[in-house]
């Protein structure tokens, strides 16, 4: 890191050592040390992340101007909500893509945290900007190609800013939400959702727009399971790192998430040079999985993390807590 900036951080955690001390007592670089650890990692996975959201905005800017837009095209979730509204109305669309998602963000900040909604608030302010001032080209008038690749880049930007931590499409917000509420998925919940955006399309424009509305979700929702593997799947985590005991206690003080912890036995070395470690297995969101990852990196950068995609799952503490 820059030595400037490692000085700063430095200068930065004194201080705030100091006022937690209220004390005069020199602060050593012992103390120092794990809070400039703490503050890197988060700056480092904050970059990453607003990299992620920046494209994410641009290529679903490409595909909202580039193609559907132009063409009087919609799709699903907030996004079709928007561009329905932007062809029966006079509002520009990245107004519209502001007043639809805030009730969403209203509902993100008390289902998953402060930050994701403000993250989330960045990125649609972001999208609507981009939307309002930038002239993408118009590409093509054929309406299937049209569908395909105008649903591909706007997938891609909803995945990308997932990605980052943040949704520039509110539905999926409603779904998780009305998914603890009832015994539906957060897949049924969309499709509901969309289910009733596309009638409504179908009746205000015209039956043909709606089926092609129907195939610019498909190729979005498909864009955004390569990118991110879907947002209505959630993810087991297994980490294994000597420090964890106090991954267990960030995960159920700091996450407020249950965990499970296995008795583990290190398999690498010769007979007699093994060693036991506890291995500690936790379910998250895909939509928490950027703050579990930064977590873990604030205590040990070198454990051994495992993630494999959990289709749904029935009770425990997962649905219950929401992430702070």
């Amino acid at each position: 890191m820059n030595p400037i900036f490692s000085k700063i951080l430095v200068d930065i955690a004194r201080k705030k050592i100091k006022a937690n001390q209220k004390t005069n007592k020199p602060v050593s670089e012992q103390e120092i040390e794990p809070l400039v650890r703490v503050f890197q990692v988060e700056i480092s996975h904050a970059i990453k992340e607003y990299f992620f959201i920046i494209i994410g905005v641009f290529s679903a800017g490409f595909g909202l101007k580039g193609f559907l837009l132009p063409n009087n095209f919609i799709d699903g979730g907030a996004t079709g909500i928007s561009l329905l509204l932007g062809n029966i109305t006079t509002l520009n669309l990245g107004i519209l893509l502001l007043l639809v998602n805030l009730p969403f963000l209203f509902l993100a900040s008390k289902t998953i945290g402060i930050k994701f909604a403000i993250r989330s608030i960045i990125a649609i302010s972001l999208l609507a900007l981009v939307v309002h001032f930038i002239d993408y080209p118009t590409i093509t008038d054929d309406k299937l190609l049209i569908a395909v690749f105008g649903g591909f880049f706007l997938g891609l930007g909803i995945g990308m800013s997932m990605r980052g931590g943040s949704v520039i499409d509110g539905t999926e917000v409603l779904a998780i939400y009305l998914s603890r509420k009832l015994s539906l998925t957060i897949g049924d919940v969309l499709l509901l959702i969309n289910i009733v955006i596309f009638s409504v399309g179908a009746y205000v424009l015209s039956v043909e727009t709606a089926l092609y509305a129907i195939l610019t979700y498909l190729a979005a929702a498909k864009t955004v399971d390569f990118v991110v593997d879907g947002v209505e799947e959630y993810i087991g985590v297994t980490i294994i790192s000597n420090k964890h005991e106090e991954l267990r206690i960030m995960l159920i003080e700091k996450l407020r998430r249950a965990c499970t912890i296995y008795a583990g036995r290190g398999g690498y070395g010769t007979v007699g040079k093994s060693y036991d470690k506890d291995i500690i297995y936790t379910v998250v969101t895909r939509l928490e999985l950027a703050k579990l990852q930064t977590e873990i990196d604030k205590i040990d950068r070198n454990a051994f993390i495992i993630m494999g995609i959990v289709k749904d799952l029935k009770g425990g503490m997962i649905k219950k807590k929401p992430l702070k």
